[in-house]
C-alpha cells in the first residue's frame, strides 16, 4: 500500500499564487513516479487574509496545521499592509508554535548558471546555512518608550538559552556528518560579549562530542566577506536567527538570484509539522505576470520530501532542476525569458524522462 502524506498548502501573497502551484505540480509528478500519495488542503492565510479578516490566519490555524505532515508555503506580505506584522503574526508564530527550531537554507550553484562571483564554479558554492529559528534576536521582546519625545528610546532583547543553543548545535554537527564533516560557528562574540559569548561557549561544548567533525569559529563580518571571496571554505554554517537570515540571502545572491533559494523550517523530531518555503519575499511588483522564478519554491518541495523520508524523490527533483538550468531555461531574474510555468513544466519533463532506479 502506497504511503500518503498530508500537506497543508499556503500560497500566501504576491507571487505565492504562481510559484506554489508550480511547486505543487512538480510534487504531483514526483509522487506519481515514486509511488506515494500527496493529500493537499489549501489555506488562504497571509497579508491578504489580514486585509479581509484583521488577522493573518484563522484562530484555529495552528491546531489545524498540527494535523498535517508538512506545510508548503509561498511568501507573505503586501505593500498596503504594515511590514512589521507578517513576521510577527504569521511566520514567527508558525515557527515558534510548531517548534520549528531549525531553519535549513542550502546554498548551491546549479548547473549552467554563472555565479556573480566570476571565478567561482559549482564545486566552490555548496554549503548549508543552519539558522537558529526560535530564539536569538527575533524573539521580539522589547518596547518603545516615549516615541515622540526628545528622550524617547526603544529596546529589543535577544534571548539565548542553553537548551536552544544545544539543540541547534547538535542538529548542525549531525548534518555535517552526512556532508563534508565541517561546522563553522558564525558569531560576533567579540562585541556581544554576553549573549554570543554564551552561544560560543555552549556550541564549543557540543563540538567536543563530535571529534570527527572539523569545527571553527568565524565572526559575521569575516563570514560575509568570505561568502564573496572564498565560499568554498564552508560546509555547514551554524549561526543565529538574525545572522542566518542575512547570510542566507547573501547565499541566494551568490547563487545568482534569491529566486533560487529554498528552505525548511524544521522540527527534527517530527512532533510537529515542518514548514517549507523559498527564502525570498512575496514580490508583489511582479505578481500575476507568470515571470517569477519558481526554483526556490520547487527546491523547498525537495527539502520537504527529504524531511518526510522520500530521499530518492527529493534527489530526483534536484536533478530535474539541475537539468533544466543546464539547458539554459532561465527566468528573467537570471537573464532569461522562461515563464514560471515553463520552468515547472521543464522540471516535470526531466523528472518523467529519468528512469526510476529499482534495487
Amino acid at each position: 500500500m502506497s504511503k500518503t502524506y498530508k500537506i497543508a498548502v499556503v500560497n500566501g501573497d504576491g507571487i505565492g499564487a504562481e510559484i506554489v502551484p508550480a511547486g505543487v505540480s512538480v510534487l504531483d509528478a514526483i509522487a506519481k513516479k515514486h509511488g506515494f500519495n500527496i493529500e493537499k488542503q489549501s489555506f488562504p492565510f497571509g497579508a491578504g487574509y489580514y486585509r479581509d479578516h484583521g488577522k493573518f490566519m484563522s484562530d484555529d490555524a495552528i491546531e489545524t496545521l498540527k494535523k498535517f505532515d508538512a506545510i508548503y508555503f509561498g511568501a507573505v506580505g503586501l505593500p498596503e499592509i504594515d511590514d512589521t506584522l507578517p513576521a510577527r503574526d504569521y511566520t514567527f508564530k508558525v515557527r515558534t508554535e510548531l517548534k520549528q527550531y531549525v531553519n535549513y537554507r542550502p546554498v548551491k550553484l546549479f548547473s549552467g548558471l554563472k555565479s556573480p562571483l566570476r571565478t567561482k564554479t559549482e564545486k566552490d558554492i555548496d554549503f548549508v546555512v543552519v539558522r537558529e529559528n526560535n530564539e536569538g534576536e527575533f524573539v521580539q521582546s522589547g518596547k518603545t518608550f516615549y516615541a515622540d519625545d526628545a528622550h524617547g528610546f526603544a529596546t529589543d532583547t535577544s534571548v539565548f538559552t542553553r537548551f536552544g543553543i544545544e539543540r541547534i548545535a547538535h542538529y548542525s554537527f549531525q548534518l555535517a556528518r552526512k556532508r563534508r564533516k565541517k561546522v563553522t560557528n558564525v558569531t560576533k562574540s567579540n562585541t556581544l560579549i554576553n549573549s554570543l559569548a554564551y552561544w560560543d561557549r555552549v556550541i564549543a561544548e557540543v563540538a567536543e562530542q563530535y571529534p570527527d567533525v572539523e569545527f571553527s569559529k568565524m565572526y559575521i563580518d569575516n563570514a560575509s566577506a568570505s561568502f564573496v571571496l572564498r565560499p568554498e571554505v564552508f560546509d555547514v554554517i551554524l549561526t543565529t536567527n538574525l545572522f542566518g537570515d542575512i547570510l542566507s540571502d547573501l547565499g541566494g545572491a551568490i547563487m545568482g538570484s534569491l529566486g533560487l533559494g529554498g528552505s525548511g523550517n524544521i522540527n527534527p523530531e517530527k512532533d510537529f509539522p515542518s514548514m517549507f518555503e523559498p527564502i525570498h519575499g512575496s514580490a508583489p511588483d511582479i505578481a500575476g505576470k507568470n515571470i517569477a522564478n519558481p526554483i526556490g519554491q520547487i527546491w523547498s518541495a525537495a527539502i520537504m520530501l527529504d524531511h518526510l523520508g522520500e530521499t530518492e524523490a527529493a534527489n530526483d527533483i534536484v536533478a530535474g532542476i539541475e537539468a533544466t538550468t543546464a539547458e539554459g531555461n532561465l527566468t528573467v531574474d537570471l537573464g532569461g525569458n522562461a515563464s514560471t510555468s515553463d520552468i515547472a513544466n521543464r522540471i516535470i519533463k526531466h523528472i518523467e524522462a529519468k528512469k526510476l532506479v529499482t534495487a
